[in-house]
């Protein structure tokens, strides 16, 4: 029976982001405060204890190279043991691992420390393509724009909270603590997941839009990256790469800025960077508020994340030219709103791949991401020691403008028939 006209209606009515997805993105929220105020805790903490800034970039470097192998992994391992275990146990072992470091950060040990970051690097990898693959299942695919708007903004708001309060922490209780608030910020994340029992691996939620026309192909046996990339249409291949540029570029300004911030405000660095910060935040969460606003699915498509990743690069770059404090703000929204428009985009145009291969194209996103970043910190930071922070933050992120021209341009070819166009968004 299909029921009424008004029964019918109500069921093809997207499914609204309930309590459960909002009680979802308040715990992910809690553990990614915990993760930037790691960030800021575990560097200190490492340099205390080898003594060199060679040190803190090689272990560094091991936990960026934990999560760039993690995300080659991921799909299999998502496919095999399912999202919702994935996330719990990526979370519950991040939580052993940093109650490790709080139970010994008064008698501190190298061996212990680099198992808790392999552990970080790789959890915090799987978890993150845990959840993002797990969206539409959860909410459906015609809300998972909203709830990517939420998670977004969510994370941007607990990066500012976590960079802010790691400083009065770490002089409250030391490392100890902030790893104990770490620890515990993994706990509630995780509890939170396992007591909700969302779906995760299957698109059992509501939705109103037909599946995406383009199926992509299983791989075929095989080993190494022609298996990882097999059957993935070129353009997804493009956004994939166009997406790890992102990474690589934006890695520049995260060195350069407190650089930036000591030498313009030698008095008081950290309220430049927490304006700046504060500032980008904001940006993000009006992305959010801007996209949901906007209907059609060609707003989710690659033309709008090659523009949205040009404009980020250039704000970026704009922000480092010494600009005035009111025109630094101004500059660090736009960063966030691009940023955050960005990011929105192009996480619901990979879920819009059917079911199976999400985890795949998340993973393989984590990798080029994750190793963007981690040759961008590499590079920036040898540039630094010999060229302007202007001049280093404009070429890295003139790689990603390079990169966004290149995808429109290839969109604009494909639409004119060089290329056989496919009927899906871009």
């Amino acid at each position: 029976m299909t029921g009424s006209p008004a029964q019918q209606a109500l069921r093809d009515e997207p499914a609204p982001i309930g309590w459960r997805v909002r009680a979802l993105v308040a715990g992910y929220s809690v553990s990614a405060y915990g993760n930037f105020l790691n960030l800021i805790a575990l560097s200190l903490f490492t340099y205390h204890l080898v003594g060199t800034a060679l040190g803190i970039g090689a272990v560094m470097a091991l936990r960026l190279f934990s999560g760039v192998l993690a995300g080659l992994g991921a799909g299999t391992i998502t496919t095999a043991l399912g999202r919702r275990t994935v996330m719990i146990g990526a979370d519950t072992a991040q939580a052993a691992a940093m109650t490790a470091l709080a139970l010994s950060a008064h008698n501190p040990s190298l061996a212990l420390l680099l198992g808790a970051v392999v552990v970080l690097g790789a959890g915090n990898t799987l978890f993150t393509v845990a959840l993002r693959s797990a969206v539409p299942a959860i909410v459906g695919h015609d809300e998972r724009r909203r709830a990517n708007g939420l998670l977004v903004t969510a994370r941007s708001f607990a990066t500012v909270l976590g960079f802010a309060s790691a400083a009065g922490i770490i002089a409250l209780g030391g490392y100890g603590l902030a790893f104990a608030v770490n620890a515990a910020s993994f706990v509630v994340s995780a509890a939170t997941v396992l007591a909700l029992r969302l779906p995760t691996d299957a698109d059992t939620g509501a939705a109103t839009e037909p599946p995406p026309p383009q199926k992509i192909p299983k791989r075929p046996p095989g080993t190494g990256a022609g298996r990882l990339l097999a059957g993935i249409p070129g353009l997804l291949l493009a956004m994939l790469l166009l997406r790890g540029t992102d990474a690589f570029a934006s890695s520049s300004h995260n060195v350069a800025l407190p650089i930036v911030a000591g030498l313009t405000y030698p008095d008081d660095p950290a309220l430049f960077m927490t304006a700046f910060w504060a500032a980008w935040a904001v940006g993000t969460s009006l992305s959010h508020q801007l996209l949901k606003r906007v209907r059609g699915e060609k707003v989710y498509g690659a033309r709008v994340f090659a523009l949205g990743t040009g404009l980020m690069s250039l704000a970026f770059v704009l922000a480092f030219t010494q600009l005035p404090m009111p025109a630094l703000i101004g500059a660090a929204l736009v960063a966030g709103l691009a940023d955050g428009c960005t990011e929105i985009v192009y996480v619901s145009r990979l879920q819009a791949a059917p079911d199976p291969e999400r985890s795949r194209l998340f993973g393989l996103s984590a990798s080029a991401e994750t190793a963007g970043f981690s040759l961008g910190m590499l590079g920036a930071a040898a540039a630094l020691e010999a060229f302007p922070a202007l001049t280093v933050v404009a070429a890295f992120h003139g790689t990603a403008l390079s990169g966004a021209l290149a995808l429109w341009l290839y969109i604009a070819v494909r639409r004119h028939g060089a290329l056989r166009p496919h009927h899906q968004p871009s």
